[in-house]
């Protein structure tokens, strides 16, 4: 384990560690850091080789994208097909989508990395060196979990095109403009295209990563901040030994040391409230695009799935008012199928729910009543 993790910090050695502005942005960062490198999208290193690197990388992963678009629009052959394709194509578009405005307020991302360092947040004392802690090892445990159920899905994929019942078969269709459906060339292209098929994978799992790692970073200042305010008077009577707080109040120094902290305290919040605004600013665009491409991937769903509705009506035009109903047996597997077929086919949420307009609005009613009574709770 200690050679493996050797290796990973040698081939993952990045600028943007060197550039960070303390620990607390290389404690929080430096797994998110390490990994945007090796996916080939980190923004701090422009030597010559990884620029060479990070160029193939975006290559292939466009090469690919456009690969399954012209699948889609030359070879689809039926709705259905046209829908795969479809599905896989927006997750990939939400996610250069999503790259691109990052790109576009690099610098935001950048201060809110910053951020907790340069706010000078106090986290001097045990409690508040836990909650920093806490968080810190909330947001490495996330990232391991995304990254490891991701890693599990694509050895899925990455295998089924071996085992399933078409002789040469990829993970997802798209066109490469050769006959590779042959002995000699099927390793060779179904190698090359994994490859482009774990970058781009990896690509949009990057995206979430970073975004993923940003607000645990502000969760964990909000928290911080809220036992500052708290602590208050516990933090400005360290050094007034001996005085109940009666006397405390009236006494002129102490009110000097609150009320400078109490100022101190506001302008970190201010400063915080700023840069979750500046966050939720440039986010607003790509999670519309994200809850429309949701959407469109439900609704495409939904549509594969009532298609089996049709069972119904193929049976009413087969053809069983010409005397084969009178067939023994046919009569009764007939009336079956229809008796199944009528049942309406539903998308549902862990088979507890249905995904449907009015499931989802007494979701959200039901939110918001449990939200009032935890509120009213607290200030009980």
């Amino acid at each position: 384990m200690v050679l493996l993790t050797s290796l990973w910090r040698a081939i993952t050695h990045t600028k943007a560690l060197e550039e960070s502005s303390g620990e607390m942005e290389t404690t929080f960062f430096e797994t998110v850091y390490r990994i945007t490198y090796i996916a080939g999208f980190s923004n701090s290193d422009h030597g010559f080789f990884y620029k060479l690197y990070s160029n193939t990388v975006k290559l292939m992963i466009a090469t690919f994208m456009v690969g399954e678009v012209w699948y889609m629009i030359t070879f689809a052959s039926s709705l259905d097909t046209v829908i795969e394709q479809l599905n896989a194509t927006l997750i990939q578009v939400m996610a250069l989508f999503r790259y691109k405005y990052m790109r576009m307020h690099e610098h935001v991302y950048k201060n809110l990395a910053t951020s907790m360092q340069l706010s000078n947040l106090d986290t001097s004392t045990p409690a508040r060196k836990a909650l920093v802690d806490y968080w810190m090892e909330k947001s490495e445990t996330y990232l391991k979990l995304m990254l490891g159920l991701g890693s599990l899905t694509l050895a899925v994929w990455y295998v089924f095109p071996l085992v399933d019942d078409i002789e040469y078969n990829l993970t997802v269709n798209l066109w490469l403009g050769v006959d590779w459906r042959r002995p000699s060339r099927y390793p060779i292209v179904y190698i090359i295209h994994i490859v482009a098929f774990h970058y781009t994978a990896f690509f949009i799992m990057v995206n979430d990563v970073i975004m993923q790692a940003h607000l645990i970073h502000l969760i964990c200042q909000y928290t911080v901040l809220a036992d500052c305010f708290e602590n208050i008077l516990d933090d400005c009577e360290k050094d007034f030994k001996g005085l109940s707080r009666d006397q405390l109040i009236r006494d002129s120094s102490f009110r000097e040391v609150y009320i400078s902290r109490l100022g101190l305290l506001v302008e970190q919040h201010k400063k915080i409230l700023m840069h979750t605004m500046e966050l939720r600013k440039i986010i607003s665009p790509p999670m519309l695009g994200q809850v429309a491409a949701s959407s469109l991937q439900i609704c495409f769903a939904g549509y594969q799935v009532a298609m089996s509705e049709n069972i119904s009506n193929a049976l009413y035009c087969s053809g069983w008012e010409c005397g084969v109903a009178t067939m023994a047996g046919v009569r009764a597997r007939l009336m079956l199928v229809a008796t199944r077929a009528s049942k309406p086919i539903v998308l549902t949420a862990g088979g507890i729910t249905e995904l449907s307009l009015n499931s989802y609005s007494n979701l959200v009613k039901t939110s918001y009543s449990a939200l009032t009574v935890l509120l009213g709770m607290r200030h009980e």
